[in-house]
């Protein structure tokens, strides 16, 4: 069953670059092998922008065939950073982060506080 944002053991991909956002299923199948080097039907969500970045797509595989979801900003844009280390192509971004992006949140500036599981391991590390 597809949930959106997707639960957190599915990696999410955010594309570097721009696409052309008549792309369908197959098209965007194609960025992932070619660009991003991921498998389309490895089960993680693959999300795309367009240049103006006011338009997102995403790909996933759910066992037996593909979803693409878009979505539309009336105003503003997405709000789309760099990671410190991430490939070329693309980035990895959490389940929560990604909410909070398609939500118009701009996650340059944004601070997450320490969970528990992350001070334990701190402690016991």
């Amino acid at each position: 069953m597809l949930s959106f944002p997707p639960s957190p053991s599915v990696k999410i991909f955010i594309a570097r670059e721009s696409i052309d956002m008549r792309k369908r299923l197959d098209g965007l199948a194609g960025l992932v092998i070619d660009v991003i080097d991921e498998d389309p039907q490895s089960g993680h969500l693959f999300v795309f922008f367009n240049r103006r970045r006011d338009r997102m797509k995403s790909l996933v595989w759910d066992g037996s065939g593909y979803w693409m979801l878009q979505k539309r900003l009336e105003h503003g844009r997405f709000q789309i950073f760099d990671r410190v280390g991430a490939s070329r192509t693309a980035f990895e971004l959490g389940s929560t982060d990604l909410a909070l992006l398609l939500d118009g949140i701009d996650l340059r500036g944004a601070r997450r506080r320490v969970t528990h599981d992350e001070l334990a391991a701190r402690v016991s590390g």
